[in-house]
């Protein structure tokens, strides 16, 4: 998926146009054919692999790290950094401070301008699934079916420790991060609460699923959805 900023600019452009139009005209989900889906999870609730599961079994594209990169092409700067903004939350003037510290800066506000960018190019090609950073708030409601996965944080925990063979302290630690990260991110970007379920077409708790399980489940459902 290669794009100029100019070429961006213009998908944006026509994305926006065309999603004024439905709005103008009326039209309501099942207008148009949903194409896009988006997954949110908690950490350790087995989002990503669900989220790459359901993108195979309807041979969709799937961008979860491959999102980094295009994102770091459309700001033109490398992958690292933005795997950097993702990490950090900063704003004011600790923005200020690091931007002088740094020779490579991406103020959070831009990352956010060209990750809006990105979706929205997504979204208007669509048969995509994609996997957090807000894409459910960034894409109108109508026209894309959201995922959210989560457990109990006792079994989120177990997961995670069994996934990178780390110690139940360990586990526990990056669980607590990502989960504090993701609910600011969101709180901050688009002033909504993460947790929230009205934000969400499905929920499901992985804890009594398995996962091939909830991957036919959701793709049922998505169906279910595009045809309405």
């Amino acid at each position: 998926m290669e794009m100029s900023e100019s070429s961006m600019d213009e998908v944006i452009r026509k994305q926006v146009e065309k999603w004024e139009e439905a709005k103008a005209g009326g039209k309501k989900a099942g207008d148009e054919q949903l194409s896009v889906i988006t997954v949110s999870s908690q950490p350790g609730s087995g989002g990503s692999v669900i989220a790459k599961g359901i993108a195979d079994h309807l041979h969709f594209d799937f961008f979860d790290k491959t999102l980094i990169e295009v994102i770091a092409e459309s700001a033109h700067v490398s992958s690292k950094l933005i795997e950097s903004v993702e990490r950090e939350s900063l704003s004011g003037l600790e923005d200020f401070i690091v931007s002088f510290i740094k020779k490579e800066y991406l103020y959070p506000g831009l990352y956010l301008k060209h990750l809006m960018k990105v979706v929205s190019a997504i979204a208007l090609h669509g048969n995509a699934v994609i996997v957090g950073r807000g894409a459910n708030f960034i894409i109108p409601s109508e026209l894309r079916f959201s995922l959210r996965t989560v457990a109990p944080r006792e079994k989120r925990i177990e997961n995670i420790a069994r996934t990178f063979d780390v110690s139940s302290e360990e586990a526990t630690g990056r669980v607590l991060q990502r989960e504090s990260q993701r609910s600011a991110f969101i709180r901050h970007s688009f002033h909504k609460k993460v947790s929230d379920s009205v934000h969400y077409d499905m929920v499901i708790n992985t804890e009594k699923s398995g996962i091939e399980e909830t991957i036919q489940g959701v793709c049922a459902y998505f169906r279910v959805c595009q045809e309405r």
